[in-house]
């Protein structure tokens, strides 16, 4: 496997944190990841306290597809929906400078949570959330099925904002979504992981990449690049 993506994938399997740098020409931003499995509240602090970015679920597309969790993008420029709040066709997503898609479906709370922000509500809610989807994409269940189990313990909106994998994976997108979630599947766990944007500081532009470095020899944590992930996906295939 390509260097030092091994390693990165040996770790995410054991539960444990790993790194990804997009690219230079992409964002140009470094995520700290877990599986979603893997979420305590331990965790979710970490993942506060050290990256400062967006807390964000990356699940792959099947899970989208047997949960029906749609794109907000689709759902905010459905006509009828538009027709009846005219505010969402000023708000359209179509000046995107690193993108022509946003990833971002519903945001959940587990229906166990208070408030659901607490690093113990979010790790209920994250944890939980990629055991149902292994549970659910590891049984012959339909879709409303699916959908009916999905809604037995979380509702919308929440405190976790979830983000869904383009259909085809990093041949269709190499967004911070898909990594997370394609390494996800080099580890061979559920394809949700729970993560964040690291930023300097002062919170005013992404952790370099010396910096991420820097944290990631310092914290023991495998880092690997976006270019790494799609060249094991190649050998692998």
């Amino acid at each position: 496997m390509v260097s030092g993506v091994g390693e990165a994938v040996e770790a995410f399997g054991s539960g444990r944190p790993v790194m990804i740098f997009d690219s230079a020409f992409r964002e140009g931003e470094t995520d700290l990841l877990w599986p979603a499995t893997s979420a305590t509240p331990e965790v979710i602090r970490k993942l506060r306290k050290d990256c400062g970015g967006l807390l964000f679920l990356a699940i792959g597309d099947e899970v989208g597809e047997i949960f029906g969790l749609p794109w907000l993008q689709d759902l905010h420029s459905n006509e009828d929906l538009v027709k009846g709040n005219p505010v969402l066709g000023h708000l359209a997503t179509n000046d995107l400078q690193y993108d022509t898609r946003s990833a971002f479906t519903l945001s959940l709370n587990h229906r166990e949570t208070y408030t659901g922000i607490t690093d113990n509500d979010r790790a209920l809610t994250t944890r939980r959330f990629g055991e149902l989807a292994g549970e659910v994409l590891s049984a012959d269940l339909s879709k409303s099925e699916a959908i009916s189990a999905l809604g037995s313990e979380f509702r919308t909106p929440g405190h976790i904002p979830v983000c869904r994998e383009s259909p085809g994976g990093l041949i269709s997108r190499q967004g911070h979504t898909e990594l997370a979630v394609a390494i996800a599947r080099l580890a061979g766990v559920v394809p949700c992981t729970i993560g964040a944007e690291m930023l300097e500081p002062d919170g005013d532009g992404a952790l370099s990449l010396n910096n991420a470095i820097n944290y990631a020899k310092l914290n023991r944590i495998p880092m690997i690049t976006g270019d790494e992930i799609s060249a094991a996906f190649d050998e692998k295939d």
